[in-house]
């Protein structure tokens, strides 16, 4: 790698009197973040559970509100609200922006079946990783911030609602907000080894419908078009998409289609997931996969896609950035690296504006997705600090 050390930024000095306070303030708050976790992971927020997100949104709201953080609701039709939150706003310059989402992959009862528990220094539950644990830390920080002064520049709280789907309703706002910021940290989950994220790939979700021919499949058999028989084939040939090679993979991971076990399917819609690095062209793979969506797979049958969403792959994180948290990590007795992750987020359209963004600066979590998920608590309080003293010591 190109030797740049002399063309980064310079960290700031910060003064020991206000690292000090910031830090042991940080430092007792560890029973209120499990709290805070506890009651925001306790409530139902999915993707596009409108009332899910925003009651997430209130009780975050409230945490800061008490603490003197002015927040704003923008609301989003249909998927909740986006959360907006300003420490130092009258502070010199461009913010840094802290990032997360409130949605989660889980549905609505959930929360009812295995609410938020704590095992052995581990808390569990639907989204504690993911990034619920996240935007606590994040919380906490600007928290951290409104009682005890030092900014030089403004730290803004920036917290959506639609990651989890690919941010459709959201995607404008977010890069609209980045762009011209210092810097974007966002929340993920640390990774199992408790590093960093300093790049990703993209994802794309890709839903598409297959048309048959209906008919009795005992008496008239051929005279059906089977529009599963189609889809299957389509499933086949979208998975030889993947390719190790150039970082693509290909996964069909929803599939619905036909009506009796008796009658030819008339019809089947399918989802498939695709993951792509910086390298890769999007607009070419996608017209790969209308290809093989559109292709006559079976005589007589249709398929056309109906919905495709992207996120773009986070761009590398400029060295500086992640120095300047690992120089703080090391200064608190913890050491960190960055590693590339074929997991997709909202850090991937900040990057994309040319912000500076590092990723999983939340608590370190495991098995994201899963009802395995989980959350170190011992994580919470170092890793608030190593995020303050990266916004303390950002030029």
């Amino acid at each position: 790698m190109q030797d740049t050390a002399a063309a980064l930024p310079t960290a700031l000095t910060i003064d020991p009197a206000v690292r000090t306070q910031v830090l042991d303030w940080l430092a007792s708050q560890q029973q209120a973040m499990q709290d805070l976790l506890q009651k925001v992971v306790n409530i139902d927020s999915g993707s596009r559970d409108e009332a899910g997100v925003t009651a997430v949104a209130h009780a975050l709201a409230e945490r800061l509100q008490a603490a003197g953080v002015p927040v704003q609701f923008e609301p989003v039709p249909g998927y909740g609200v986006l959360l907006h939150a300003q420490v130092n706003a009258a502070g010199a310059g461009a913010p840094i922006i802290l990032m997360g989402h409130m949605d989660t992959v889980y549905p609505a009862g959930t929360v009812a079946k295995r609410p938020y528990r704590e095992e052995a220094g581990r808390a569990y539950g639907p989204g504690v990783a993911d990034m619920k644990s996240g935007l606590v830390l994040n919380v906490f920080v600007a928290e951290a911030f409104a009682r005890c002064g030092g900014l030089q520049a403004p730290l803004h709280l920036f917290f959506s609602c639609d990651e989890e789907i690919g941010s459709p309703a959201t995607r404008d706002l977010i890069t609209a907000r980045a762009r011209g910021a210092r810097a974007v940290l966002n929340a993920e989950p640390g990774r199992v080894s408790g590093n960093l994220v300093t790049s990703r790939k993209g994802s794309m979700v890709v839903e598409f419908e297959v048309q048959g021919v209906a008919a009795h499949a005992g008496i008239n058999h051929a005279a059906g078009a089977s529009a599963i028989d189609a889809l299957a084939r389509k499933t086949l040939a979208l998975h030889a998409l993947t390719d190790p090679a150039t970082g693509v993979t290909a996964n069909v991971g929803v599939v619905q289609g036909g009506i009796v076990p008796n009658m030819v399917a008339p019809h089947a819609k399918a989802e498939v997931d695709l993951r792509f690095t910086a390298e890769t062209d999007p607009d070419a793979l996608l017209e790969r996969v209308r290809a093989i969506v559109e292709e006559e797979s079976v005589p007589r049958t249709q398929g056309r896609i109906t919905v495709a969403r992207r996120t773009m792959p986070m761009k590398t994180t400029p060295e500086y950035l992640l120095a300047l948290y690992q120089q703080g990590a090391r200064s608190l007795g913890f050491e960190v690296q960055g590693e590339f992750t074929g997991g997709a987020a909202d850090s991937g359209l900040t990057a994309s504006v040319g912000v500076p963004t590092l990723c999983a600066t939340g608590p370190v979590g495991g098995h994201p997705h899963t009802e395995r998920e989980y959350c170190e608590l011992t994580t919470f309080v170092p890793r608030a600090q190593a995020v303050a003293l990266a916004v303390l010591g950002h030029p």
